[in-house]
């Protein structure tokens, strides 16, 4: 064990999550969000679309991030020392912000081969029950893929709206509250969601999906980033490191990845993109 305690893996096993568990200071993060914000000034808004994905391949430090050594000591405790970085998303709700995640299980539509995923989710600001922290159903992820239905709801934060087609007993839920700086970890196929934010503060989370090397993808092609130990499987295209924030080439290679993403993500829908302009896929 590098960074977990045994009693701590013992409750990913058992739970499908562990949390809080810190991995810089607050002051790191709060450093962290500034960047965001300082890009989101020059945008005039929000960080949205597309760019609420795979950002660490636009920012070097979202890129150095996904190769924080903390993190990854835990993650390696769970799955060992080959690591890929299969995807990073934000998610952000605003002030008194709609915006809510259903329940779901992360596995549902990421076509990935087996269940050994899991989301590093990273605060940079607080996360509690006021701002619509993330709630889980403890024990859940022991099930297998449950049936979803999509909604695409226009408030929704997830991909397709997706969410469970069966009854979540709520009385089980347990909310994942975090402190800048610190990090949950929560098991793909665990029932989770979160409520709007109702508070007067934004909340901040950045999820890095992280999976051991000998995962596939099975719904078309796909990347993902090293970021630790070999690759002796290279079913996945193996995605270059940025050498500055916004480089014009890594948002080409971005934007391509993007729309080639949306493919597996909307895989028998009619969405074809995403519309960065609307915030929204588009048909």
């Amino acid at each position: 064990m590098k960074l977990l305690t045994s009693e701590q893996k013992i409750q990913y096993e058992q739970n499908g999550y562990v949390s809080p568990i810190r991995i810089m200071s607050a002051e790191q993060a709060s450093l962290l969000r500034k960047r965001l914000e300082d890009f989101e000034h020059t945008q005039g808004g929000p960080l949205n679309g597309s760019l609420r994905h795979k950002t660490h391949l636009l920012f070097t430090w979202l890129n150095e991030l996904i190769r924080n050594a903390t993190i990854l000591d835990a993650v390696e405790d769970l799955y060992g020392p080959n690591l890929l970085c299969w995807t990073t998303n934000f998610f952000i709700k605003e002030a008194h912000d709609p915006a809510y995640v259903s329940w779901h299980q992360d596995s549902t539509y990421w076509g990935l081969s087996r269940p050994d995923v899991v989301t590093a989710w990273v605060a940079l600001s607080d996360s509690n029950e006021a701002n619509g922290a993330m709630e889980v159903i403890p024990g859940s992820h022991l099930m297998d893929q449950v049936p979803h239905r999509d909604t695409f709801s226009e408030n929704n934060l997830l991909t397709r709206g997706q969410e469970v087609a069966v009854e979540v007993d709520k009385s089980k839920a347990r909310p994942v509250v975090l402190q800048p700086g610190e990090m949950s970890l929560h098991h793909v196929r665990i029932i989770h969601g979160s409520a709007p934010n109702a508070s007067l503060e934004r909340r901040i989370g950045f999820a890095i999906r992280y999976i051991p090397t000998s995962v596939r993808q099975i719904n078309g092609e796909d990347s993902a980033t090293l970021v630790r130990g070999t690759d002796a499987f290279n079913t996945f295209e193996h995605e270059p490191r940025p050498t500055r924030d916004l480089d014009p080439h890594f948002v080409a290679i971005h934007q391509a990845i993007a729309d080639r993403n949306a493919r597996i993500l909307y895989k028998g829908t009619d969405v074809l993109s995403y519309d960065d302009a609307a915030g929204r896929p588009t048909p």
